[in-house]
């Protein structure tokens, strides 16, 4: 998704944020890759493990945004453990 690439500050989903859609784990996923914000900030910022970002990193590079969805990880999760 191109426009997840121009996200501001503003942008990012907030950080009380508990529910963690496909859009907004993706949108804090190009937010560190681009300079927004730092891995350790995200995840200060929304109390999430280095691990459970870094996952969300792999699955967007293994499977693109579908990978993000809760109910399609433990498929993709399976997939990569047969390969």
């Amino acid at each position: 998704m191109p426009e997840l690439d121009v996200l501001t500050q503003s942008e990012l989903p907030p950080a009380d944020t508990k529910r963690w859609v496909t859009r907004r784990k993706a949108e804090v996923v190009a937010a560190v890759r681009n300079g927004l914000i730092s891995l350790e900030d995200a995840c200060h910022r929304y109390h999430l493990s280095i691990e459970e970002f870094l996952s969300w990193q792999r699955q967007i590079e293994r499977h693109g945004l579908p990978g993000l969805r809760v109910t399609r990880t433990q498929d993709y999760r399976e997939i990569s453990l047969n390969k």
